[in-house]
């Protein structure tokens, strides 16, 4: 659960040269610096289950999986720490609407709405030292994916639980075995067709329900048609024992299937620029 106050915040793993890929796995860790956790109000146990709960546990090595399968190899850009130490794929002001709910880019509620930071906690200190030059360095790493090939296709690897939790926001939708969160200006039609082609062996794939939208770099966000990106959220029970357990013969599954989706968007056929819709 805990690490070293040093231990680094993220990383970034090398994919081939010519690899417009970059499978981002922000949300896979457990580990929160000990600094940080002197700030969270539960119990060592109380914590642990919250951490079952809130990490969407194994993906960073479904991604792994992908990269040693894909004919090209993407890029990772992994999240080292936990998602409760910040969560980088949140707005940093009041544009996140999860702050209705104490989970903006600093949680201070848990996935059951209780109490994980003490009223008046100061997010200030966490979104300098970690959401900031976290956001940096996926900024970086996408303007080399453009620098080497022209685009960058990022695909955001999440899982979901398969029975919803309280603090979900829109958890009375559809719950399909892999849910494609898309963006109507970095989501092209040929991208989101070939997710759903790579997916299509796991009982069904569903749109921005129960999880809608992806993660773009707000550099780039709304404003270069050469970044397109997707969020692949894989439902738990494919591919783990819930909550928090150990992954099952699912996880290589989803794997390869995630390095089908990779290699199809590094063909030929998907790189002309996008276009928004």
């Amino acid at each position: 659960m805990t690490d070293a106050p040093d231990a680094p915040s993220f990383e970034l793993l090398a994919g081939a040269p010519d690899s417009p890929v970059l499978l981002h796995v922000p949300h896979s860790s457990r580990t929160v610096p000990p600094q940080v956790r002197a700030g969270i109000v539960l119990g060592d146990a109380e914590l642990e289950r919250e951490l079952d709960h809130i990490t969407d546990s194994h993906t960073a090595e479904i991604a792994a999986v992908a990269a040693a399968s894909a004919a090209t190899p993407p890029w990772r850009f992994v999240n080292r720490l936990s998602r409760l130490v910040v969560d980088p794929e949140r707005f940093p002001d009041e544009r996140e609407e999860m702050l209705a709910v104490g989970m903006g880019a600093v949680y201070t509620r848990t996935t059951h709405r209780a109490e994980l930071r003490p009223a008046g906690f100061d997010p200030a200190p966490l979104v300098e030292r970690y959401f900031t030059p976290y956001a940096e360095a996926v900024t970086e790493a996408v303007e080399e994916r453009l620098a080497a090939t022209g685009r960058a296709v990022i695909v955001d690897v999440h899982s979901y639980p398969t029975a919803a939790l309280p603090y979900e926001l829109h958890g009375d939708g559809p719950r399909p075995p892999v849910c494609l969160g898309t963006d109507a200006f970095h989501t092209p039609t040929a991208l989101l067709s070939a997710a759903r082609r790579a997916f299509a062996g796991f009982g069904g794939v569903g749109t921005d329900s129960p999880f809608a939208g992806t993660y773009v770099p707000l550099a780039h966000h709304g404003r270069d048609p050469r970044v397109s990106a997707l969020m692949v959220e894989i439902r738990r029970d494919q591919y783990m024992s819930e909550p928090g357990g150990p992954a099952g013969p699912g996880a290589r599954a989803l794997g390869v299937a995630l390095a089908a989706l990779v290699d199809a968007v590094t063909d030929e056929a998907l790189r002309t620029v996008p276009e928004a819709r």
